[in-house]
């Protein structure tokens, strides 16, 4: 039986700026957006208290609390503070997925120990070497159970979903908490009474894929808590990339524009990691309402704003007026590989 933790980092990017300036401690913040049209990367829970939320306009976020105290953001003092946090879990094991700068899956099947155990310890060091940072972690024997578990006591807190308590935890679960179910789909799920994952698992595998298609069948089984996906370590890394899914659709270039700006930097910042690696290609990536996507790409060799506009601007030409749920942008890299043959020949 597995033992996956997910590890979250409690409003990071916030927490770190409040803990470089502690004047800030106690106030709203919000981090990134330079401008009334720029977005929100991140907000701290006092800004939250008021509606404030990653990816929502400044000048949305200035109207819902304008106290709100704007704070750039500092991509490599995070990335920084982000490698601390991993050396952590490098202690503990070699099976760490990272999905961000602030959160990653560990694997902890192999050893002996309580995982609920292992993962306060986890944080317990976090906090003492980060000067004061806090995580929150979910414990349960998959990656979605986890992933879902990590919210449960936020901030600075954890949960553990036993196997023996899966199916109770699922039948109670409300299906908003699914990946991938929104607003929109958690609504049309309302309208024929279904609410939480119980009440969908009344339906069989044949009528899920009649009522929702292909996503249907996916759909059974995370009600379900089935997920066997595993805790993946890149060896050779092939990409690099951020995605920001949103609570509500967007639907507008001059909504998405704002969003993809951050997402731009701090795809640039964390390249500095990786100098030794050679860019192929920028590739942008958006889903749309109905959970279709597409992919632009472009042949280049640098980070460059221009070209992630065009790809944009190429991408929403394929909405054919569908709302926006996911925006990804990223690189592709040289395969070392193809280097070392072209330097044989």
């Amino acid at each position: 039986m597995r033992k996956i933790v997910h590890i979250d980092m409690d409003c990071f990017y916030a927490a770190i700026e409040e803990r470089e300036n502690p004047s800030l401690k106690g106030k709203p913040v919000g981090v990134g957006g330079s401008s009334r049209r720029g977005v929100l990367t991140t907000a701290n829970y006092e800004a939250r208290k008021y509606g404030c939320r990653s990816a929502m306009p400044v000048f949305k976020a200035l109207e819902l609390c304008p106290q709100l105290i704007l704070v750039r953001t500092r991509f490599d003092l995070y990335r920084t503070v982000s490698a601390q946090v991993r050396a952590i879990f490098g202690r503990f094991t070699d099976k760490i997925e990272p999905l961000s700068l602030d959160e990653a899956y560990l694997d902890l099947s192999h050893l002996n120990t309580s995982a609920a155990a292992l993962a306060r310890e986890i944080r317990t060091q976090i906090k003492e070497e980060t000067g004061g940072l806090t995580a929150s972690a979910g414990i349960a024997p998959n990656k979605m159970i986890a992933k879902i578990a990590s919210d449960w006591r936020k901030p600075d807190g954890q949960f553990e979903v036993k196997p023996e308590e899966v199916d109770a935890f699922m039948k109670a679960l409300p299906v908003r908490r699914i990946w991938g179910v929104g607003g929109k789909m958690a609504g049309k799920l309302e309208s024929i009474g279904i609410r939480t994952c119980g009440e969908l698992q009344q339906f069989d595998k044949i009528e899920m894929a009649r009522r929702f298609g292909r996503w249907g069948l996916e759909l059974w089984e995370l009600c379900r808590g089935i997920d066997i996906r595993e805790v993946r370590t890149e060896r050779i890394r092939k990409s690099l990339s951020t995605e920001n899914t949103f609570r509500e659709n967007l639907h507008s270039l001059a909504d998405l524009r704002p969003v993809m700006h951050p997402m731009i930097e701090e795809v640039a910042a964390d390249l500095v990691r990786h100098e030794d690696r050679q860019i192929r290609s920028l590739v942008l990536k958006m889903k749309f309402a109905d959970f279709t996507r597409t992919t632009a790409e472009r042949a280049h060799t640098w980070v460059d704003k221009e070209i992630f506009e065009e790809l944009l601007a190429e991408a929403w030409q394929r909405s054919e007026g569908r709302g926006v749920r996911l925006l990804g942008v990223g690189v592709r890299f040289r395969d070392p590989e193809d280097h070392r043959q072209m330097e044989l020949l």
